[in-house]
């Protein structure tokens, strides 16, 4: 069980990171880039992928691709919502991305729909719409459609992320090797994206970026470890992690953080649980 803690410690651990970051004038995109150069070393030395083995003809060198550009990205989204929504909301949204391969097994890939299913879906639709729902800001409607835009970047993002992975997956990729590509990809574009800003670093942003890159490795490491540990009950695994996290980043946003949820968006949080408990795999 200690495996799960430490993940879901880690992911919430990303988010309080970012959360802290702006008062800490860290500059995100510098970490996030140290971040993927941390989290590629790591898999090469932990995980030992084979690297070789993604030669192979087969090897869907366009999804790869695409989580190239799309891990940094984001990751970016990522940061922007927990600075303007807060970590709950935040993490909520991350969450109930899982929905997404789920609607797209339905209306893309054309697999069986059931009454449970559906009805876990349409319990995750409302949650998202409650988080979304914000008050409006003294300063105009522009700072609550910039932040509902970063939320909903979040949840399309990391649930696209969740399809590429899987496809991948169905593709025969290792997934060591893939996982390494990836980061390693993620790194190379957003190191060039700096370097054609003439970006000047700093020694705090890559401190940061070290710890960042420490703690999304560890939150991918250990959740694997979880399932290797628990091979006969990955629903444990599935609900565990993803209800940890919402409940974990609830209490951190909410206590330390004073982070205010008005009373839709508290419900928005039950609803997530609710429809994950829901959709656990039976």
């Amino acid at each position: 069980m200690h495996t799960l803690i430490i993940s879901i410690a880690c992911s919430v651990a990303v988010s309080i990171l970012l959360k802290i970051a702006r008062r800490q004038n860290i500059a995100v995109d510098q970490a996030i880039a140290v971040n993927y150069a941390v989290a590629a070393a790591l898999c090469l030395l932990v995980l030992r992928p084979q690297p070789a083995s993604l030669l192979n003809p087969s090897t869907p060198w366009w999804i790869l691709a695409l989580l190239g550009v799309l891990l940094p990205t984001i990751f970016l989204a990522m940061a922007g919502a927990v600075r303007h929504a807060g970590i709950v909301l935040s993490d909520a949204a991350q969450r109930l991305s899982l929905f997404i391969p789920l609607i797209a097994a339905f209306v893309i890939f054309s697999e069986d729909v059931s009454g449970i299913k559906l009805t876990g879906i349409a319990i995750a639709l409302i949650a998202l719409v409650c988080l979304l729902l914000r008050p409006r800001q003294p300063s105009g409607s522009g700072d609550t459609l910039k932040t509902t835009g970063l939320l909903l970047a979040v949840w399309v993002g990391y649930g696209t992320i969740d399809i590429l992975f899987k496809q991948l997956a169905k593709s025969g990729a290792v997934f060591s090797s893939s996982l390494f590509a990836a980061f390693a990809l993620a790194g190379v574009l957003i190191f060039i994206y700096l370097l054609l800003r003439r970006t000047v670093w700093q020694q705090r942003n890559i401190v940061a970026g070290l710890a960042l890159g420490l703690l999304n490795f560890g939150n991918i490491y250990f959740y694997i470890r979880a399932h290797q540990v628990f091979p006969d009950n990955p629903t444990l695994v599935f609900s565990a992690m993803n209800i940890g996290v919402i409940s974990l980043g609830t209490l951190v946003g909410a206590g330390f953080f004073r982070e205010r949820l008005s009373w839709v968006n508290a419900l928005g949080i039950v609803l997530a649980i609710s429809a994950i408990v829901i959709l656990i795999p039976r």
